[in-house]
Order: C-alpha cells, then structure tokens, then sequence
C-alpha cells in the first residue's frame, strides 16, 4: 500500500444475545479483540434489538437472538454473514436469511467437545449402574459380585453426529475397551469401522448394547426414533442417556421401563422440555434429569466466543469460515 492510502474500512457488526450471557460468551478481552477487526455498534437494548442492525454487515448472534426473519431483515440491509455464538442456528435461521444468501457460521464444533465429555462420563456411570446402586445404599453396600464395570461393557452409539463422532472416539481411546455399535443410516460400514465402531441397524444395537447413547439430530424421521418396541430390546439393567434431542425417544415408553426398574435413564434433554412438575422421570430413583447443562456451562461459554471472533476474522480475511451451515445441510443437523 502506497504511502498516504486510506485502510479499507472495517465492516460494520453487532452482536445480539441475551445480556445475561453476553459477558460469559463474549467476556472484555474477546469484545477488544472484536473491536479490532469490525466497527462494533454498542449491544441493542429494549424490546426491538432488530434496530441496531441497520448498519452491520456481520451480526455475531447467541442465546436470545430472535429468529431472523424477513421482517427483521428488512432492517438489516447490509447484512452479509451470520456468526452463531451457541450450537444450534435452527431457532434463528429462516428462509430469507438463505435467500438473501447471508453467510451463516455456528459455533457448534466449540459446545461439541463439552457434550461429549459429559456424555462419556454419563456412559461410564451408567456401567456402573450408578443411579441403581445409590438408591440401594440404605440397605447396604452391592456385594463383590453384583456389582458391574465398563471393561468390555458394549455402547450403542445412536447418529454419527459430530457429538457421536467424538463420543465414539472417546470411547475408543478408553483402557476400558469399549465395544462399540454405530447406528446410523447415512454412514457405510467401512466408515464406520474407520470411527472405531461397528455398524448395525437400530434392533440389533438396541439388542446388543448395555448403555444406548442418543446423538441423532430431531427430524421427522427421528421423532419417538427410540419407541416401546426399540427400548424394550435393551437387556435388563441396561441404560440410555440423551444428551442430543428430547423427542428421539418415546417419553412414555421411557417412563414406561424406567418405572418397572429395567433400565437406567441419564437426560439431559426431554420431551417436553422442561417436564412438568410432578412427572414421573423426575422421580424415579434410577433416572438422572439434567437442565440441558451437557453443552457449554459456566466457563466453557467463552469457547463459543472464541470461535464466533475467529470466524469473524476469517471472514474479515476472505478465507473459508470453518463452521459454515448451508442451506442444504441444515435439516440433518441438531
């Protein structure tokens, strides 16, 4: 650049999300480094933050983003790229936003790595037959040979999701040698063997498996996927966690064998979310309900951060945004 030339101007942006999360996601330091790459409007107030996006042409969105729709677009006419600071983009996204054809990145590689760990973790104490044995611990401790481990134990990996992917590779890199079962119509034997895993219908890993692990995204076709006829195949003292979507399963049926003591439960999603007060799930000695907390918490927040501010420097840069959604592939994701 020759001397005396003007920068390119750096592109307008703004960030809507919740106030309550804004300064975990996007805590001081991340915000400076933001303010370095785009010109930062201050965070919309009120009941019509739609308005602070007359001038942005990056909008870094989060939990508590309205949906973007063409009304809303209508105020936000520069608006060229979307960067999602939380996992999922389906409650924002709509069909104006491709139409406009808006760049859109989420951050769900970043909230990846916190569920699956806590899956896995979920999966382990299910080995145990964790919740089980707690209810029993009035009445003594299990003797030696009642009690169960995850050494050879058998997980049933529903939907090769980039969350099942990595749960798969956990559980791979475990000394507990792990056998694992891979479900999933879209993924061929050979991929699967290169996962770690072992291909097989839906019947036979529910037959098979000892601890099934939800990681199928909610579509038509997946809704009550996991029905009465599918959780009864699992062996006595078998469990299911659910850290994916709620409606995968069959509430009812789940109560169903869960109420009988059969099988073990660990949610962290429901359908409905939250369940109501005094459902039998949120009882039940042998089921674990969680408030949806497999996904970044507390500290983690800053990872989905992190990766939006990347993004946006990546765009700024003109070079491939590593956590674009398109048009096509969204109705497979979470």
């Amino acid at each position: 650049m020759t001397a005396g030339a003007q920068q390119p101007e750096r592109p307008g942006a703004v960030c809507v999300m919740d106030p309550a999360a804004a300064d975990l996601v996007l805590p001081a330091d991340l915000r400076a480094r933001l303010a370095t790459l785009v010109r930062l409007a201050p965070s919309p107030t009120g009941p019509d933050p739609a308005a602070a996006l007359a001038d942005a042409e990056i909008l870094v969105s989060g939990w508590g983003c309205p949906r973007l729709t063409a009304e809303v677009l209508e105020q936000a006419p520069r608006l060229r790229a979307v960067m999602h600071a939380a996992g999922s983009v389906k409650p924002i996204v709509s069909e104006a936003l491709w139409e406009r054809g808006i760049v859109v990145s989420s951050a769900a590689d970043a909230n990846a790595g916190p569920v699956a760990s806590c899956t896995v973790a979920l999966i382990t104490l299910a080995a145990r037959r964790t919740l089980t044995t707690a209810a029993g611990y009035a009445a003594g401790w299990p003797d030696v040979a009642s009690r169960t481990g995850a050494d050879g134990l058998t997980a049933g990996i529903v939907g090769a999701s980039r969350i099942g992917r990595r749960v798969i590779a956990e559980l791979v890199r475990s000394d507990a040698d792990f056998r694992v079962l891979l479900s999933d119509p879209y993924v061929t034997d050979e991929e699967a063997r290169l996962l770690g895993a072992r291909r097989v219908e839906l019947a036979e890993l529910c037959e098979r498996s000892a601890v099934v692990s939800v990681h199928a995204p909610l579509l038509p076709e997946t809704t009550g996927l996991l029905d009465a006829e599918m959780l009864a195949l699992i062996p006595d003292g078998g469990a299911l966690v659910n850290t994916a979507r709620g409606a995968v399963v069959d509430t009812e049926a789940l109560t169903a064998e869960c109420a009988s003591g059969r099988l073990e439960a660990y949610l962290d999603v429901t359908a409905p979310e939250p369940l109501p007060p005094g459902h039998p799930l949120l009882s039940l000695p042998n089921v674990l309900v969680t408030p949806h907390t497999a996904g970044a918490q507390g500290s983690e927040v800053r990872r989905l951060g992190q990766y939006a501010v990347a993004e946006v420097a990546r765009w700024v840069a003109g070079e491939p945004l590593h956590g674009r959604v398109t048009r096509e592939a969204l109705p497979q994701l979470a």
